[in-house]
């Protein structure tokens, strides 16, 4: 008999009553090789003849049976065809289809094309949908049944779906398909939502237990499905996190300035790699703020540090409690945090001691203010610490008793910066006086460090560094004007140009400058303080065109200086005496090195330099410095006695307002300018001390020893104590600059391959990661970019990557990208911007790039898994020099470059610690997943690196596949698919 179609086919094996083996030799036969049995739609044909009457056909079914048995048809066509009957009321032709999805539905597998296996997932999805509608409908039955008294049918029915279901879904294989068929149908997905709100109203009165249980078990399992990613179990054993304690130390030591929001980002990710409770998250915060306070010396960084934690720490939780996503128990977290922080009762008690007033008290109010704790709370809170300081020792001495408190004083000084920016907007040519009055009051005692503080930590800073440039700029130069307007604009000048002077050196030259505006005229301080003002790190050329200006100018400076009895101010160009004082002080110095001038001129002419404005005496010395770097060793005495000369006070009584407010700050500044060049001549110059050290954290490194071990023993001491306090950071941030980044990350890579004990490595990560923090985009250039590469390719090390230092490196490498990802994605912060280093450009000029490199990168990131081209050839799969990696230039493109690297070790036939690594490394990316996305360094893993990976025993899971592709992309599902399918 020729046979026209597959339906015939069927029907004459029907009538002939063939065996199953005896079917499949014939169906062969009648249908020669090409086209397959998918394409021929078997599966659909044999049910479709198989469910003809009220009951199967038993014969059809063996067919069906025998060709899922011998995989003549896919799972994915079975489950297709399965999901289109819809007559649920006949209760045979239901049990004989669930008896088939018994046969495979927890061992489904593809190892087809991409294309064949997200058919699968498909196809899964529709059979859940089926399965959902057939156990709705059982369980409508059972309840009719109960109704009618003849529950015993329906009751078998549902059992045996729910079976089904369970058995579906309890394998994490099935649900990883469906989490990639969620994604690539939405209304599907929407639809197994419905019928899953549907099926729990109908069961909702079900007197069973168990059936009931077991269908809450299947709801729970399909709502999982889409959030099977996010689950990460968090450290409920720790109660410390260096990392956390260091990124708030760092932050409140040197960037007061910086964002609060990238703060919060950096805080959010730590707290997300580490797993961390968000009560022990907040607690740590908290501890870290008094271990700072407690530590910090005395002056401007008590200042600072009180700022941060009063005024700034409450703003960052107010976002950190954004970022919970409407989370509702975040106040109750930071209840929590407050109770485990009252049981720290010597912290408290010794920064109440240092601070002289109960800090906890404040604290709690601010967090009230900003809605971070309930009243309620506050209150109970408060209540118990009152009760704590009573045994505590006795907080105040008859000397201290009447001194106001820096909290109390910091806080009051929050809403003064508001309306000083308020005053400085309006018009300064109405009201001069009024003005100077303002600035005046600024000046006494500590009060312009606490305002300093109060806009640092509030982000009105530069805001408030901006008004007093335009002030300046105003009071450069006036006509026609009268003697004691004249001095009212002589002192709102320097009153400005001292302010601005101290902004720069407290909280970094970056506060200062303006968003650079093309066509722009940029105001006098700016251009002073870019090219004349000397910083940390930067060498100023004395010779330089900014300190040559024009030379009638200069000589008449000369003259004035040197002739008049005092400075003269009417109609003075206050911004021209700045710029020409440099090359009128070398005129002067080498008037008096040849003998023209007698040592009392010299005395006469610095009295008038800083007898009426100390701006001109800044300035002076701001040459100086740059000039005695210059000179050889018997060169500098005169030069260092100007500087001496134009330091000290001058104690006449023709001064101007505010003479000796205005020296403070001069001498300050002075002091501050003249460290590095006196350190660097072995010379000192006593500048008249305020009582307050002005540079607590200046030459930490102890003198003749190599910078090496300096690093290594400070890190043993921080390892040893297992946090990393403010003096460290310092010093860590003083090694950095003077080591360079590869040497500094270097060394410390070496430390923590030393460690053999697993607690010790981990500790080491944490304080590592935070150390790094200091620099981290540099840092991580470095460590993905050559640390990493030198120990992967060298045989002779892959020693040092057994575990534990390989596990506790490889977290590392994962947080530093991490974090240097997301920092590179929005702005460097105002701490990494400070430092000098090479632009990109010279990065290119180091490595050059060749023509077939960049092609390969871009093939190898975006290629297709299907593509046989892509490593196939031998020189593909062997593990690459590093010379013959891309260049690094960009985290991004060095965390691409590891991930070919990593691709490159996996497709090689040598195992060792080094591949061991690899899969270390892949598990701290899944493990440091964003909840609910892929991560945002795995997009730079190859695709092809995924069929790779899961042949490593440890990352052949589900899960493992979904974390490591792109699920937003078709290319990344197919991959996954394919992936899992195969598992």
């Amino acid at each position: 008999m020729k046979v026209v179609n597959l339906k015939q086919a069927i029907l004459q094996a029907w009538k002939e009553r063939w065996s199953d083996y005896q079917w499949a030799i014939n169906m062969k036969k009648f249908f020669p090789k090409g086209a397959t049995w998918d394409i021929l739609n078997l599966a659909d044909a044999l049910l479709e003849q198989a469910m003809i009457g009220p009951s199967p056909n038993p014969l059809i079914l063996s067919y069906l049976k025998y060709a899922i048995s011998s995989q003549m048809v896919s799972y994915s066509s079975v489950l297709t065809a399965i999901s289109k009957f819809d007559d649920f009321s006949r209760d045979l032709c239901v049990q004989a289809l669930l008896d088939i999805m018994d046969m495979f539905c927890d061992r489904l597998s593809c190892h087809g094309k991409a294309e064949e296996c997200i058919g699968l997932c498909r196809a899964l999805l529709s059979a859940l949908h089926w399965l959902l509608r057939c156990t709705a409908a059982s369980a409508e039955r059972l309840r009719e049944g109960l109704e009618a008294g003849t529950p015993a049918a329906g009751e078998k029915q549902l059992a045996m779906c729910l079976q089904r279901l369970e058995k579906t879904l309890s394998s994490t294989k099935n649900r990883a398909l469906l989490h990639i068929a969620k994604l690539e149908e939405a209304s599907s997905w929407t639809a197994i939502e419905h019928s899953l709100l549907k099926l729990g109203e109908i069961l909702a009165n079900l007197s069973n237990p168990q059936l009931r249980s077991q269908a809450e078990q299947c709801g729970t399992l399909i709502r999982s499905i889409p959030t099977m990613l996010s689950v990460h179990a968090e450290q409920m054993h720790k109660t410390g996190f260096p990392t956390v304690h260091a990124v708030i130390l760092l932050e409140g030591t040197m960037n007061l300035t910086g964002e609060t929001q990238s703060l919060v980002e950096q805080l959010t990710m730590v707290k997300r790699m580490q797993h961390i409770p968000t009560p022990l998250f907040v607690l740590e915060i908290w501890k870290a703020c008094f271990v700072g306070l407690i530590e910090s010396p005395e002056g401007t960084e008590e200042l600072k540090w009180t700022a941060f934690t009063f005024l700034k720490i409450p703003q960052v939780l107010v976002k950190l409690k954004k970022y919970s996503h409407g989370d509702k128990d975040f106040t109750e977290d930071v209840n929590c945090a407050f109770e485990f922080l009252l049981k720290l009762t010597p912290l408290l008690d010794k920064a109440d001691q240092r601070c002289n007033c109960d800090c906890t008290n404040f604290l709690l109010q601010e967090c009230g203010k900003q809605g971070l704790l309930s009243e309620a709370s506050v209150n109970n809170l408060m209540a118990k610490r009152k009760a704590d300081r009573e045994h505590a020792p006795q907080q105040k001495s008859g000397e201290n008793a009447n001194i106001q408190p820096n909290i109390q004083l910091i806080l009051r000084a929050e809403p003064t910066v508001t309306n000083i920016l308020k005053t400085m907007d309006a018009d300064h040519s109405k009201s001069p006086e009024g003005l100077l009055g303002v600035l005046g009051h600024m000046l006494s005692g500590k009060s312009l460090d606490l305002l300093l503080a109060a806009a640092a930590a509030t982000g009105k800073l530069k805001s408030f560094a901006r008004k007093f440039i335009n002030l300046n700029e105003f009071t450069t130069y006036g006509s026609e004007e009268s003697t004691k307007p004249a001095s009212v604009r002589a002192l709102l000048f320097d009153i400005s140009f001292l302010m601005l002077c101290h902004v720069a050196q407290t909280y970094g030259s970056e506060v200062i400058l303006s968003e650079s505006r093309t066509g722009a005229e940029v105001p006098f301080f700016e251009t002073w303080m870019q090219t004349c003002m000397p910083e940390e790190g930067k060498i100023l050329n004395p010779d330089h065109p900014c300190f040559r200006p024009d030379s009638t100018k200069v000589e008449s400076l000369v003259a004035l200086l040197n002739n008049s009895s005092e400075m003269k101010l009417v109609q003075m160009k206050w911004h021209e005496a700045c710029l020409s004082i440099s090359a009128a002080i070398l005129e002067i110095l080498n008037a008096w090195e040849n003998g023209v001038l007698a040592f009392e001129s010299i005395q006469k002419i610095t009295d008038n330099i800083k007898g009426k404005v100390c701006s001109l005496a800044v300035c002076a010395v701001a040459w100086l410095v740059a000039h005695v770097r210059m000179l050889g060793l018997d060169e500098r005495e005169k030069s260092l006695q100007m500087i001496r000369q134009l330091a000290g006070p001058l104690f006449s009584e023709n001064t101007l307002q505010f003479y000796n407010e205005r020296v403070v700050i001069m001498n300050s500044i002075l002091e501050r300018m003249c460290a590095d060049v006196l350190q660097q001549t072995a010379t000192q110059i006593k500048f008249p001390s305020t009582g307050v050290d002005t540079m607590p954290y200046w030459n930490l490194l102890p003198p003749k020893r190599p910078i090496k071990e300096v690093l290594t023993d400070i890190f043993a001491k921080v390892l040893e104590k297992g946090w990393v306090d403010s003096r460290s950071i310092h010093i860590f941030d003083t090694l950095l600059h003077m080591g360079g980044v590869y040497w500094f990350c270097n060394n410390l890579i070496k430390e923590l391959l030393k460690e053999t004990r697993k607690e010790h490595t981990l500790r080491a990560v944490e304080l590592l990661y935070s150390i790094f923090c200091l620099d981290m985009q540099q840092v991580t250039l470095v460590l993905l970019g050559h640390i990493l590469p030198g120990l992967l390719t060298d045989s002779s090390k892959w020693h040092s990557l057994m575990d534990p230092p390989g596990t506790a490196l490889a977290k590392l490498a994962v947080w530093c990208a991490l974090s240097s990802y997301s920092s590179h994605k929005g702005q460097a912060s105002t701490r990494q911007k400070k430092r000098h280093r090479e632009d990109i450009e010279d990065y290119i000029s180091l490595f050059p790039l060749d023509d077939v490199q960049p092609s390969k990168l871009m093939r190898l990131l975006s290629s297709n898994e299907d593509d046989a081209n892509i490593l196939s050839s031998p020189s593909d799969v062997t593990s690459p020099s590093l010379m013959e990696l891309p260049p690094v230039t960009l985290p991004p493109l060095s965390t691409a470059n590891l991930f070919l690297l990593i691709s490159s070790i996996l497709g090689s036939r040598t195992a060792g610690p080094h591949t061991q690594f690899v899969q270390w490394f892949m598990e701290e990316c899944v493990d440091c997943l964003e909840q609910g996305g892929r991560g945002s360094v795995l997009q730079f893993m190859p695709f092809t690196t995924v069929s790779e990976l899961v042949k490593v025993s440890a990352m052949s899971s589900p899960k493992v596949v979904l974390a490591i592709t792109d699920l937003s992309l078709p290319l990344g599902r197919q991959v996954a698919a394919k992936a899992i399918a195969a598992l």
